[in-house]
């Protein structure tokens, strides 16, 4: 069962969180920041990924996902899907150390100022493309001609 609603609830959180980014890289949080972008991401490309009817695998960087089922996105992104993917990995590589840290890494000394800047406008770049394909069809289908 497929449902409708979910497509753009994902999206809709996400746009959410990059009000919340900017909140937080006005309080210096470099390394929330970072984990944000990465929760903004994940969230995009899931309702992306809903809507075109492609199944959300179960993981943080869904970027495979997303160019294994090139065909079947909207004609908008597609140009734009390496970038997409590009940017999920390079998120979920830090959701974990900037949240939870280790033994040796604190998140708040580890991450700066330029770490949560690429981060928010990679999470900006996202929301925008995906963004692209929620406006260009408002019924929650996707096209792809």
């Amino acid at each position: 069962m497929r449902n409708p609603k979910l497509a753009e609830d994902y999206y809709h959180r996400a746009a959410v969180r990059l009000k919340v980014l900017d909140m937080l890289y006005e309080e210096r949080s470099w390394a929330d920041v970072v984990r944000e972008s990465q929760e903004a991401v994940e969230l995009a490309l899931n309702g992306l990924l809903q809507a075109a009817h492609i199944e959300t695998p179960r993981v943080h960087d869904v970027g495979e996902a997303l160019l294994g089922n090139l065909r079947s996105l909207p004609s908008k992104v597609q140009p734009h899907a390496d970038k997409l993917a590009e940017h999920s990995r390079t998120l979920r590589r830090d959701r974990e150390l900037a949240f939870y840290g280790s033994e040796d890494l604190t998140p708040g000394d580890f991450y700066r100022e330029k770490d949560a800047r690429a981060a928010r406008e990679m999470a900006r770049e996202v929301v925008r493309v995906v963004g692209l394909a929620f406006e260009a069809d408002a019924s929650g289908d996707l096209q792809t001609e």
